[in-house]
């Protein structure tokens, strides 16, 4: 995994807190995931901006949600690999706490994903092709023949579009989680659990 300041640092956007005005609570209780034990604090500082927060939950919420094209386990792969990759602890730690046991994500392949460079050797051949899609669009936006060649042997056009998509959604998730130093929730995984 990349290299991770750990002295603590005050956040450049606080959160809100509660009581929250009758708009903002509202959204908010629409963004929290029903086994979230909190409003999570990203929301909170994404909520400074409602009208942006209601736009991207609206996207957030396809790529997370049923309507989704492709699997929660790939999905959370990307999302897991991308997050690291951009050092961004916070949103990788609450998926890894959140997802990683629906996802039949194990310890050891959480830890060979998280891990930069990633530990590929053991992870099943899916799941390499994932990891390979997430290095290569955080590092160039792009995929090249090769890989998108294998991609295509195993995800449909609009499923490439999704994992295209996620990857960078959450390219942006990563900055604004790292920009805007939202602090950690106390029940999310650590890096240092993986490394």
């Amino acid at each position: 995994m990349k290299a991770v300041d750990l002295a603590p640092r005050a956040p450049r956007v606080t959160p809100l807190e509660p009581p929250f005005e009758a708009e903002i609570g509202a959204l908010l209780q629409k963004l929290t995931p029903p086994n979230s034990p909190n409003v999570l604090a990203l929301f909170r500082v994404l909520a400074v901006n409602p009208r942006l927060t209601e736009r991207m939950g609206a996207l957030g919420g396809y790529l997370l949600g049923r309507s989704a094209s492709i699997s929660l386990r790939d999905r959370e792969i990307v999302i897991d690999r991308i997050c690291a990759l951009a050092g961004a602890e916070y949103e990788w730690g609450v998926h890894v706490a959140s997802f990683a046991a629906a996802a039949q994500l194990a310890r050891e392949e959480i830890s060979a994903i998280t891990r930069v460079p990633a530990r590929l050797e053991s992870l099943p051949e899916r799941d390499k092709l994932l990891v390979r899609l997430a290095d290569e669009v955080h590092e160039t936006a792009n995929i090249s023949d090769a890989l998108w060649g294998e991609l295509a042997a195993t995800w449909t056009p609009p499923q490439l579009l999704e994992l295209i998509l996620l990857a960078g959604w959450y390219r942006a998730i990563a900055g604004i989680c790292n920009a805007a130093r939202v602090p950690l929730e106390s029940w999310q995984a650590r890096f240092a659990e993986y490394s």
